[in-house]
């Protein structure tokens, strides 16, 4: 079945979901060369998507310009207006979506879905109970929604790295590459994704012992106080919070030697780049398909308390009232699962 040549493809957030569609957009791309992509979701995500071939990116201001449903009609006809497309492929089925979808579908253009496997992900997180196995990878589910309009998507799992050079303005903030450069994403949207401050600074510790540079991510003003505190601890430590801007974090991340991040965007940032990944887990479990896209599951840290996972995203209160599954990952071993990357 020959798929169509254009495709409308919109997921709105967040942003580690939107980085994970990126590797099924560049293989679906790759492997069908005759097929262009128009890509809509937030301005602050086009840097994802720069440089792609055959992939429009269209900036949708969603809480100004097409805010509510009357801005979901007028984006709804500014796309159609632009481009003729053969196929809508939804990869966030949220409301605005379902929307935008069921418009597109009224004109005669053929849609298709994420689907979520909720019931499944509910099984894996009931407490007891709970059916604790893998389930579908989010980018096979991503790249399921093409497949469903025509398209054969193969998926290799393999970090690819294209070396990026250190700019000057980096530099500057950075200084050369003289010892091995460990990345840091220690903030998530949820607490139970979390790895409690106190202890990230027991990682923090001993890295700067070692003499590895150590350079913080993050973006909120209190992420930033959070990081400007440790920075001024630490001699090897540099927070770029809120001082380096997405494309200069792409650059210092496709550098670094490895990336310690928590189940958020962080990991999914450096899968992008090629950059391995050591990934901390609570109250989520890699088992519900969020493993960054060619990490292994070799560099996961997490505890196997019985009641873990309890949500598929960290947004639920812990019932044990104490973040056991957090609380019990010892600092040094995330410093072996670093140090393997720095020797």
């Amino acid at each position: 079945m020959p798929g169509p040549k254009h495709i409308l493809v919109m997921r709105f957030s967040a942003m580690g979901d939107v980085a994970m569609t990126v590797p099924v957009i560049k293989a679906l791309l790759d492997q069908h060369p005759e097929t262009t992509i128009t890509y809509v979701s937030r301005p602050d995500f086009a840097e994802f998507f720069k440089d792609i071939p055959r992939l429009n990116y269209y900036p949708a201001d969603l809480k100004e310009l097409y805010n509510g449903f009357g801005g979901l009609i007028k984006l709804f006809n500014h796309l159609k207006n632009q481009e003729h497309f053969d196929a809508v492929v939804d990869l966030h089925n949220n409301l605005r979506t379902q929307i935008l979808r069921r418009l597109f579908r009224l004109t005669g253009v053929k849609t298709a879905a994420l689907d979520k496997g909720r019931a499944e992900k509910k099984l894996l997180t009931r407490f007891p109970n709970k059916v604790v196995k893998p389930l579908k990878r989010t980018v096979e589910r991503y790249a399921d929604v093409f497949r469903s309009v025509g398209f054969e998507v193969l998926l290799d799992y393999k970090l690819a790295k294209e070396p990026k050079p250190l700019t000057d303005d980096i530099t500057k903030i950075t200084g050369e590459k003289a010892t091995p450069w460990i990345g840091i994403s220690p903030f998530a949207k949820h607490k139970g994704k979390i790895y409690p401050h106190e202890k990230m600074e027991e990682v923090l510790a001993e890295l700067n012992q070692q003499g590895s540079k150590i350079f913080l991510f993050g973006g909120s003003i209190h992420e930033q106080e959070v990081c400007d505190d440790w920075e001024k601890k630490y001699e090897n430590v540099i927070s770029t919070v809120r001082i380096l801007d997405m494309q200069q974090e792409f650059v210092l991340i496709n550098n670094l030697d490895v990336m310690l991040s928590m189940d958020s965007a962080g990991m999914h940032l450096a899968s992008l780049e090629g950059t391995p990944v050591v990934s901390v887990w609570g109250a989520t479990h890699h088992y519900a398909g969020f493993l960054g896209y060619g990490q292994s599951e070799n560099d996961i840290v997490a505890n196997t308390i019985e009641c873990r996972p309890c949500s598929v995203y960290g947004n639920k209160p812990c019932f044990r009232k104490d973040y056991a599954c957090l609380h019990r990952i010892n600092a040094e071993t995330i410093v072996d699962k670093l140090t393997q990357y720095t020797r």
